[in-house]
């Protein structure tokens, strides 16, 4: 889907979302946007929430509790020998 709006620079170079591009995108108030600059093109994309990622985002691989453990060990190990 491609959506396209002609907006314009509010007082102290605010920029307003039309309801529909937010809406659109799943955008809500107080989300989190970068805003990249080249010449005179503005990019803006959507940072998404690590949180939210974690818990509803697409998961690329699993863990056991007993992998989890086994390199909770090894990595306190490291950090015993290491201030020795």
């Amino acid at each position: 889907m491609s959506l396209t709006a002609e907006i314009q620079l509010g007082k102290k170079y605010t920029i307003y979302l039309p309801k529909t591009i937010a809406q659109a995108t799943g955008l809500k108030e107080g989300d989190k946007m970068l805003l990249k600059a080249k010449g005179q093109t503005l990019t803006i994309e959507i940072v998404k929430n690590p949180l939210e990622l974690a818990v509803k985002g697409k998961k690329f691989t699993t863990i056991t509790p007993q992998q989890i453990e086994r390199i909770s060990r090894e990595e306190q190990l490291k950090h015993i020998e290491g201030s020795s």
